[in-house]
């Protein structure tokens, strides 16, 4: 008898409730129309893209991910983006923590040590960003006015299901953040 069917996974960054509604806010103002804004409980940070896997390899990502090490950091999302060719309107930082950067190397090492295959554009080619919104047509970007920061204490793994209308998430687990060593910043 075959395994179940594949399952769309990534890591990620989920928003505390009140940078939600910022970010929320922030897409809903700045989408015009046209535009799909992204439901409030769906705005996330991919740390590490994998794609379909089985469910033996849900549990191995699992450990995997529990045996990564990273210590808890603020995010300061502080800037706007516009990948046009996909019309998708993004915040993210301008100084990426260097703490975000060291946990998405280091989970998409351990995963690439374990013999899976994931996005070439995970890691250490992270470009840290929320989707506010898509099918966006814009020809500039305002400042951000008021940076949108949370407290980075865990991160998940997240299963994709898509529908016609939109994508909707569903977290398989959470791994929490630790100062592993108080002296390293």
């Amino acid at each position: 008898m075959g395994e179940a069917r594949s399952r769309r996974v990534f890591f990620a960054l989920w928003p505390d409730h009140e940078a939600v509604g910022q970010l929320s806010a922030l897409g809903r103002s700045l989408a015009g129309s046209g535009g799909r804004v992204m439901r409030p409980a769906a705005l996330h940070l991919t740390l590490v893209f994998v794609g379909s896997v089985t469910p033996t390899q849900v549990d191995q990502l699992e450990r995997i991910a529990g045996g990564v090490r990273g210590e808890a950091f603020d995010l300061r999302v502080d800037r706007l983006g516009f990948w046009p060719q996909r019309g998708i309107l993004w915040a993210g930082c301008s100084q990426p923590p260097a703490l975000l950067r060291r946990l998405a190397e280091s989970l998409a090492g351990a995963l690439r040590a374990a013999g899976l295959v994931i996005d070439q554009h995970s890691g250490s080619a992270l470009v840290p960003h929320i989707t506010l919104a898509r099918r966006v047509h814009c020809a500039s970007l305002p400042q951000l006015e008021t940076s949108i920061q949370w407290r980075v204490s865990e991160f998940s793994l997240v299963e994709t299901h898509l529908h016609p209308s939109a994508a909707t998430y569903k977290v398989l687990a959470s791994f929490p953040l630790n100062a592993v060593d108080p002296g390293d910043g």
